[in-house]
């Protein structure tokens, strides 16, 4: 019995330190990371959503991207809606021009980009937080629906 327990404990201790070093990014990697989001070129690949009411559910297929002057949003979309056009209207699928575009910089270990797009159906503000590692958070606020927040990674060019 107290063999299991030594060896359970090893296996713990390697596991944490695996994890450890998997959310540790290199300097090149991170400076990869703000040299894409300084061309204010980049694509976030969404996997998981968390609408504001009710519980998160993981997505595939979806992004957003961003080619300097405009916003290119595919994204689920769950929630109420206070008012939008018959039938439902686009949601979150467009592609507009950004009106307001805000970086923050580099602060610790990540980055705060502010994005605001204005269509026909609604006036959107995407705040998007960028880690060193090139993960990242983003939350929606709609003039006439619900918020909604997002998980997912920046799409970075492969070699």
């Amino acid at each position: 019995m107290m063999k299991h327990a030594y060896y359970l404990a090893i296996a713990t201790a390697l596991l944490a330190t695996a994890c450890g070093i998997a959310r540790k990014s290199s300097q090149a990697e991170i400076d990869l990371v703000h040299k894409i989001l300084d061309e204010r070129s980049y694509t976030i690949d969404i996997d998981y959503m968390i609408p504001l009411r009710g519980s998160g559910k993981s997505v595939s297929a979806y992004s957003i991207k961003v080619s300097a002057d405009s916003l290119d949003s595919h994204l689920p979309y769950f929630g109420q809606a206070q008012l939008v056009p018959y039938g439902g209207g686009n949601g979150l699928n467009f592609q507009e021009k950004i009106d307001t575009y805000s970086d923050t910089g580099a602060t610790s270990d990540r980055r705060t980009v502010i994005i605001t797009v204005t269509n026909e159906e609604d006036r959107y503000v995407y705040t998007l937080t960028l880690f060193d590692n090139g993960s990242a958070d983003l939350h929606v606020h709609c003039n006439n629906r619900d918020d909604i927040s997002y998980r997912g990674t920046l799409r970075l060019p492969t070699p």
